[in-house]
């Protein structure tokens, strides 16, 4: 990010909403990171994360729409979807209407699939578009807000600053421990599925 710029917001908030598994919760915080030494405004990072959302969710809205319920069986194992996200977020849109498209971005994990049930009901791309923005903003606001706020008591407390330093292996090891047992646990639930 620190390299790509305001791009490289983008291009990972299109990953995320894409349903690949790359948490905003570790891309937003790091842009506000790096509003804290200048290098970006808050407006913009929120601004790119919310872009980089629409774009990401353009491709599953468009998977759904094109391909249909199979295509997204068929195919979502390969990024670690579970049947069982796709009928929460089908039952979210069928509940609620559009306006979940807009709630549906505020909500962990519901945020990364809410596309495809969108797509399923050939929900229209303008009114697609304009939720998925406005849903997105607040979200990625907050993340980079919070990380804002950290990376200015970076710069402030040398207590904060040695704690982290303290734990750089145990944070690193949990991590990469969580991020191998979730492609794990939906690898293997894929493969028990078939």
């Amino acid at each position: 990010i620190s390299a790509a710029g305001y791009f490289g917001v983008v291009v990972l908030m299109a990953i995320e909403s894409a349903c690949i598994p790359l948490p905003s919760e570790v891309i937003m915080p790091f842009a506000g990171y790096l509003v804290s030494v200048n290098q970006f405004s808050l407006l913009g990072a929120a601004t790119m994360g919310a872009l980089g959302c629409n774009i990401g969710s353009t491709l599953a809205y468009v998977v759904a729409a094109k391909g249909g319920r199979k295509a997204i069986e068929r195919w979502g194992a390969y990024v670690l979807i579970r049947p069982v996200e796709i009928d929460r977020a089908e039952r979210y849109f069928a509940r609620y209407g559009a306006v979940t498209v807009f709630v549906g971005r505020l909500l962990p994990v519901i945020r990364t699939f809410i596309a495809f049930p969108a797509g399923l009901a050939q929900m229209p791309m303008m009114k697609f578009q304009i939720y998925t923005f406005l849903g997105s903003w607040p979200w990625c606001f907050a993340l980079a807000y919070i990380g804002f706020l950290l990376g200015e008591r970076w710069h402030s407390d040398p207590h904060f600053r040695r704690l982290f330093h303290q734990f750089d292996t145990v944070i690193a090891v949990g991590l990469l421990a969580g991020l191998a047992w979730f492609a794990w646990s939906r690898w293997r639930e894929s493969h028990r599925n078939r």
